[in-house]
């Protein structure tokens, strides 16, 4: 059983009584875990992550020469190099070490923000590509640029 508590101005309010839902356990013992809530990643995020990515396959497509760098399968592979990158996790698995790759679809607006944060700053030393945020000078300009790319 779920319930979501909410902190405003020090005082506590949560959604469910807790004595309700310790009445419905079973015996035993039991694990309260709190957990801040987040919420998923947003829209807007994810629009400007794939603006980001046509924009480094335009860069690829000029230094490499290959067109394939500035199609859809050619930045949906830019997406997967990144998360490769940046979004890995080891867990054990009857005693092995598997690597999980994560993909962008299930992050949080935090875990999204971290992630383009770490691609903006590869972009930038690897390619010399200053990518830019909603709130930076030329950003409209660079939406028009890659708004029809594909």
């Amino acid at each position: 059983m779920e319930a979501t508590l909410t902190k405003k101005d020090g005082k506590i309010q949560m959604d469910k009584s807790f004595e309700f839902m310790c009445s419905t356990l079973r015996n035993g013992e039991y694990t309260v875990t709190i957990k801040k809530k987040t919420q998923p990643r947003t829209l807007n995020q994810n629009a400007l992550m794939w603006k980001w990515f046509q924009c480094i396959g335009a860069c690829l497509r000029e230094y490499t020469g290959e067109e394939y760098w500035s199609t859809a399968a050619g930045v949906q592979d830019i997406h997967d190099l990144y998360c490769k990158k940046f979004l890995v996790k080891q867990v054990h698995v009857n005693g092995k070490v598997e690597t999980i790759v994560r993909g962008t679809s299930k992050l949080n607006t935090l875990e999204m923000h971290n992630f383009m944060e770490s691609v903006k700053i590869d972009a930038a030393t690897e390619f010399g590509i200053t990518l830019p945020l909603p709130e930076d000078q030329h950003y409209l300009d660079f939406i028009h640029e890659y708004q029809n790319r594909y």
